[in-house]
């Protein structure tokens, strides 16, 4: 199993990916991400979980294939991509 974070400004972005990966097969969900050391409710960004069951290992190069991807996406459209996320809390 492996895990992405994409992570946008806004939550309208964050759906619109995480919809088009789920439609590619992909689970993928929008979460949001509090800033780290920010208290205010306004600080925040959205981010796209996605978790692949099939990748069996994490070094290899399907794997590789979808970080690249994934960072790509997230670059396109205004975000980043964190390659060693936690799991996020809803």
């Amino acid at each position: 199993m492996s895990e992405h974070l994409l992570v946008f400004p806004d939550r309208d972005t964050a759906d619109e990916v995480a919809a088009e990966l789920v439609e590619e097969g992909f689970a993928a969900r929008v979460v949001r991400e509090a800033l780290a050391g920010e208290d205010d409710s306004e600080d925040h960004e959205w981010a796209v979980h996605v978790v692949e069951e099939m990748v069996a290992d994490e070094s290899g190069p399907v794997e590789g294939g979808l970080r690249d991807r994934f960072s790509a996406l997230a670059e396109e459209r205004g975000g980043w991509y964190d390659p060693e996320p936690t799991t996020p809390v809803l």
